[in-house]
C-alpha cells in the first residue's frame, strides 16, 4: 500500500529517518562511553525497543509499571523505573516484574525505600535503587547532596535492595556540581556510585559535557517533534514522525479545519506557537483545538489548501501523540512497510 491510501488522521513513522536517529545517538553515546537507556514512553512499542538494544542500548527506561510490564511480556530483560513507587498494589506488581528481568528503580525518600524493602522482604531478591536527585526540575528528588548519602546509605542497609546509584532530570548545567559532590561524600564513606544516570532529548548532544554521568535517558530522539526542533536537538530532515490529516472544510479565505484535534495531537503548547507545523504551509498557524478539529489559519500563507487536501503535520510533543493512536505506521520511502500496535498505549499505572 501507498502511504497516500490510508485514511486520515494517521500517525506515520518514515523507517529510514527512525533507524538514523536510533543509530546515530547510540553512536554518539558509544563513542563516549556513556551506557544508552532510552525512554520508551516516547514511542512506547516493543518492536522500537528492540531496535534500540539491537543497536547497542544496556537496556530501556520505563515510566510506569504498566510500561515495564509490557516491555517485559516482549522479551526486554534490564528495566529501569525512574519513579517513586507507591502503595500495596504496585509493589506487589513490582515485586512479580523483578522475578523476571533485572529491575531497578528509583526513590527519592525514606517511605519510598521503606516501601520498597518491605515488598522485597522474604523474597530471596535484591533490587537496585538508585537515589533520585532534584538538579533544577523543581519535581521529584532529595534536594541537597548530604541527602542523596543519607538516602543512599538508608537503602544500602535495608534487606533486599542494593544502593545502584544517582539519577537526575534534565541533565542541566546544575547536574555537574550536585553530582560531583554527591559522589564525593559518597565515596569519602567508602560507597562507590557505580551509576550516574541522566536523561533528556533536549540537552542530549551535550551529555559528555558532564563527566559524572555514565548513562543518559532520551526518548523523543527516535521521532522528533517541534519542541525538539526548538531546542536545536535536531533537525527539520531527521523528524521521523508525522500526522497526517485531511482539510475537511475552507468555512473563509483565511481559515481551515483539518481532522485532527486535541485527540490526534494533544492540547501540549510547550511554550510553541500553535499546536503543531504544517509541512505543505509552514507559514499556517494551528490555532484551536477541539475533540476532532484542528482550526488552521491560513493567512500568512500565499497558496492555501482546498477541501479534501492532506497536509502533513509534526507535532508539538511526540511522546503524548503516540499515547492517543493505537497503531503507528511505519513508511519507506512511500511505501507502507508495517504496522505496529502501540502496545503500552495507556499505561499510567
Amino acid at each position: 500500500m501507498r502511504m497516500d491510501a490510508l485514511d486520515t488522521p494517521v500517525a506515520v513513522i518514515d523507517l529510514d529517518r527512525l533507524e538514523r536517529n536510533i543509530a546515530r545517538f547510540q553512536a554518539y553515546l558509544s563513542q563516549h562511553g556513556i551506557a544508552n537507556r532510552p525512554h520508551i514512553k516516547t514511542h512506547k512499542i516493543p518492536q522500537i525497543a528492540r531496535m534500540q538494544v539491537a543497536a547497542g542500548a544496556v537496556g530501556i527506561t520505563c515510566q510506569k509499571l504498566g510500561e515495564a510490564e509490557v516491555m517485559a511480556d516482549a522479551g526486554i530483560d534490564d528495566i529501569f523505573i525512574p519513579y517513586n513507587i507507591i502503595g500495596a498494589a504496585k509493589l506487589e506488581r513490582l515485586t512479580a516484574l523483578a522475578r523476571r528481568v533485572r529491575l531497578s528503580v528509583a526513590a527519592d525518600s525514606a517511605a519510598v525505600v521503606a516501601g520498597l524493602g518491605n515488598a522485597m522482604a522474604g523474597t530471596g531478591l535484591e533490587l537496585t535503587v538508585l537515589v533520585e536527585c532534584d538538579t533544577g526540575m523543581g519535581r521529584c528528588g532529595v534536594q541537597t547532596p548530604a541527602e542523596a548519602v543519607e538516602l543512599a546509605l538508608l537503602i544500602a542497609r535495608t534487606p533486599g535492595l542494593r544502593f545502584g546509584g544517582l539519577m537526575t532530570y534534565p541533565s542541566s548545567p546544575e547536574i555537574g556540581p550536585f553530582m560531583h559532590e554527591a559522589v564525593r561524600l559518597l565515596r569519602d564513606r567508602g560507597i562507590a556510585v557505580e551509576r550516574v544516570s541522566g536523561g533528556g532529548t533536549a540537552g542530549m548532544w551535550h551529555a559528555h559535557e558532564h563527566p559524572e554521568i555514565t548513562e543518559y535517558r532520551a526518548g523523543m530522539y527516535i521521532y522528533g517533534d517541534r519542541y525538539t526542533l526548538r531546542a536545536g536537538a535536531m533537525q527539520l530532515e531527521e523528524c521521523a514522525l508525522t500526522i497526517i490529516t485531511t482539510v475537511v472544510s475552507r468555512p473563509t479565505p483565511d481559515r481551515g479545519v483539518i481532522d485532527g484535534g486535541s485527540k490526534t495531537f494533544s492540547s501540549d503548547l510547550l511554550g510553541l506557537e500553535g499546536y503543531g507545523l504544517i509541512l505543505e504551509y509552514p507559514e499556517a498557524r494551528i490555532i484551536s483545538l477541539s475533540e476532532e478539529h484542528g482550526v488552521v489559519d491560513f493567512s500568512r500563507c500565499t497558496q492555501r489548501p482546498a477541501v479534501g487536501e492532506r497536509v502533513s503535520v509534526i507535532p508539538n510533543h511526540c511522546c503524548v501523540v503516540s499515547n492517543l493512536f493505537d497503531e503507528m505506521v511505519g513508511v519507506r520511502r512511500g511505501d507502507v512497510e508495517v504496522v505496529w500496535r502501540v502496545a503500552a498505549r495507556g499505561m499510567v499505572r
